[in-house]
Order: C-alpha cells, then sequence, then structure tokens
C-alpha cells in the first residue's frame, strides 16, 4: 500500500489551472490530477488561506473516492483563497465560474465544498455562467451523450440534487424543507457505521457517539446515528459543544439538526471549545465521527479516545487526521492499526454517488431509491475491504490499496 501511495501522491496532475481575480486578493486553482474516462470530478472549496498544495491533494482524494462512488473518472478540485464571511464573496465567485466555465462545460465537473452552497451558490452562478448544471463537463466528457440523453440526464441531475425530500423517514421534521444535497452525504456516514458493524461483528443499538462537527454532514450523521438506535453523547464544534453521557434522545437530536445555524449548533446548554475540547475526547463511546475541517484530529486525541471504549471511526471530513501527508501520515496510520477506520472516500461518498446516480441511466427519483443506492455503494466499497481481511485493523489501509491498484 505505502508503494502504491507513493507512486499516486508523487505523480504530478495533468491540469493546474490559476485564477487571480482582478477586482479582490482572491486567487484560485483547479488541479485536476487526471482525466480518466475522459472527465474530472470535484467541489469548490473557500477559505481564507487556502493553497495550491491544499487543493491538489483534495483533487487526488476526490480521484480515489471516484474508484467506489463511481463513474471511472480523473479527481478534481476546485479552490479560492478568500474569507467566506467576506460581503464580496458573491462577485468572487461570479468571476471564478466566468472564469472557469470552458472547463465546465467540457470535461470537469465541481459542486459545493467547505464555505461554498451546492445548491444557493454553485448551481445559480454557473448557470448564469451558461453551464446546464455544475456536472455537465463530466457528463459530456466520460458519457459522451446524444443530445436526446444529454438533454434527459442533465434535466435528472437538475432536478434529483436540489429534490426536497418528502419521505419522512429521512429528515428530522417535513416541515423544514431538507434536499437530497443537505443529508445525502450525513447519511451516507451513518450508514457507513451500519455496514461495519454488519460485516465484523457487533451491535449497532445502545453504541455512543461523538460527532466533531455540526454542519450538514455531522447533523445528517448525527440524525441519522440516532435513528438507527446510537447514543449521541457528544458533539464538538469550534464554536464549543455539548455533552450528555446517558445520550440526546431523538427529539434532542432533531431538534439540535432543525435549530443550527449554518455550521453552529445553537443551544442554552453549550459549552466553550476550551471545556468541551479539555473533557470529550475522555468520555466512553464507541463511535467517532469526525465531521468538521480536514486535518483536525491529532495524535493526542486519538490515544485518548482509544484508552476509553473507541472501536471505528466512520471519516465525514476528508482526511480527518493532523498530518501533513495526502492521504496517511504518523497519526492516521497510528489510528488504523489501534481501531476501525472507515476511510473518508468509502465514508463520505455520498454526494458523488448521487451524481453518479443521476448521471448513469434513468433512475427512480424517490427519496428511497435514492438514500438506497448510496447506502447499498459504501457497503459494496466495505465488503471488498472486508474480503481482503477480516481483521477489523488496517481496514483504511486495505481499503486505499484496493483503491490504488485502479489507479497505478
Amino acid at each position: 500500500m505505502k508503494d502504491l501511495l507513493q507512486k499516486f501522491e508523487n505523480k504530478r496532475p495533468e491540469i493546474v489551472f490559476e485564477w487571480k481575480d482582478p477586482e479582490t486578493e482572491a486567487v484560485g486553482w483547479v488541479v485536476i490530477n487526471s482525466l480518466r474516462g475522459g472527465a474530472a470530478g470535484g467541489g469548490t472549496r473557500m477559505r481564507a488561506g487556502l493553497d495550491k498544495r491544499e487543493v491538489e491533494s483534495l483533487a487526488k482524494t476526490m480521484e480515489v473516492k471516484f474508484t467506489v462512488s463511481g463513474p471511472p473518472i480523473g479527481g478534481a478540485k476546485s479552490g479560492i483563497n478568500f474569507d467566506p464571511a467576506d460581503p464580496r464573496k458573491l462577485g468572487v465567485l461570479q468571476r471564478w465560474y466566468a472564469a472557469v466555465m470552458p472547463l465546465l462545460k467540457y470535461y470537469y465537473g465541481t459542486g459545493g465544498d467547505l464555505n461554498v452552497d451546492e445548491i444557493h451558490e454553485v448551481i445559480p452562478i454557473t448557470e448564469d455562467s451558461g453551464i446546464w448544471h455544475p456536472q455537465e463537463g463530466v457528463f459530456t466528457g466520460h458519457y459522451k451523450p446524444s443530445e436526446a440523453q444529454k438533454v434527459n440526464r442533465i434535466g435528472q441531475l437538475r432536478q434529483g440534487v436540489v429534490k426536497v425530500i418528502e419521505d419522512a423517514d429521512f429528515v428530522p421534521n417535513l416541515e423544514k424543507k431538507y434536499t437530497i444535497a443537505d443529508m445525502c452525504t450525513g447519511y451516507g456516514v451513518a450508514e457507513a457505521v451500519k455496514h461495519y458493524y454488519e460485516l465484523w461483528g457487533g451491535k449497532l443499538e445502545g453504541k455512543r457517539a461523538v460527532v466533531q462537527g455540526w454542519g450538514n454532514v455531522g447533523a445528517a450523521a448525527g440524525f441519522y446515528l440516532a435513528k438507527m438506535g446510537v447514543k449521541v453523547v457528544g458533539i464538538i464544534s469550534r464554536e464549543g459543544g455539548l455533552i450528555n453521557k446517558n445520550g440526546f434522545s431523538q427529539e434532542e437530536i432533531n431538534k439540535l439538526v432543525l435549530d443550527r445555524k449554518g455550521n453552529r449548533i445553537i443551544s442554552d446548554k453549550l459549552l466553550s471549545f476550551d471545556e468541551i475540547n479539555s473533557k470529550i475526547w475522555d468520555e466512553e463511546f464507541e463511535i467517532f465521527i469526525p465531521a468538521a475541517a480536514s486535518r483536525l484530529v491529532t495524535r493526542d486525541q486519538v490515544d485518548r479516545m482509544i484508552a476509553s471504549k473507541l472501536e471505528v471511526i466512520s471519516s465525514g471530513a476528508n482526511v480527518p487526521f493532523a498530518d501533513p501527508e495526502i492521504f496517511f501520515g504518523s497519526t492516521g496510520l497510528h489510528a488504523d492499526q489501534q481501531v476501525s477506520i472507515i476511510p473518508d472516500f468509502i465514508a463520505n461518498c455520498g454526494m458523488a454517488r448521487v451524481f453518479a446516480y443521476f448521471m448513469e441511466r434513468e433512475v427512480s427519483m424517490t427519496d428511497n431509491a435514492i438514500f438506497n443506492d448510496i447506502s447499498a455503494t459504501i457497503r459494496k466499497g466495505l465488503e471488498k475491504s472486508f474480503k481482503k481481511s477480516t481483521a477489523k485493523t488496517n481496514i483504511a489501509q486495505h481499503s486505499f490499496e484496493i483503491a490504488l491498484r485502479q489507479l497505478v
């Protein structure tokens, strides 16, 4: 695995597009690791301090993810170094998508990512730039459709990703309108935990979980885990967090999901970040969901969780461990050798799978069909890892080896 990983990490990306905004200090990059299968895909993120190296590492992560989610295309990523809280954000995104429009038309597909919203920003702004859908380039470059097929599948994409969920099983409340894009990634992260216990053994109901991050991914994962009978005993985010040793009730989790403001937890019982961060890693829990930003989970935190009851980590965030390496550094390897780690490219492939589902053929547009397809895809990825080894350790390394053998 290490040799394959080194070859893959060191291979230069096929295309690097750099952009400097003429009206602000914003700088952006599209990194296309390869045009495997004629196209490449990966979302658009924005944060102050982002650099080309981060975008390159995420593009490579996407390429590995597509070995699980499909379609069999290259990995890419867009990144803009700019403060997303700046009131000039909309103008930056409008000029960015106008600049990358030719790529999006013919061989690159994008979506939402950190601080860039799929539905309210990516889709309307790219449409204004002349793109039928942010995934149009993937469909054109990989599937090479006839005009009729393109109209049909792009229509599916346009309708499906923004579809309001109507099945009460998949949302905390039908009165608040949640879309497929809002819930699908966190759903997959929770389903990965369910499939892990079904394959490697153990009873899921009654297990305890801690969730890091309470944005779309973390909040949805917490909601679905609670529906499975898991006791969410802690939530930590950058503004603070909550601990309930007995586990929050389904009603309490629903309220925390419904009340959140963006990525922020809203509760009158919120502990400060310093207080929650000093306590939560020593609580007793079996499931950990890192679903905040990348590279946050430290060696000390891993060791403290292992010293308690930790059994499995389902990665909602890309590259959750605080290592400089693109995929696997010392912290990630150490954790993988001690507990079960479901790697990000399997656990959080829900959105990528939704895109592939709508592009592949004419499909059922029901909530149940869409979410079941995500679950089945994640199950298939984990079954390959289980077939390679039934041991509860080194799952992430085995999974990477399976993926990399398709790419190197």
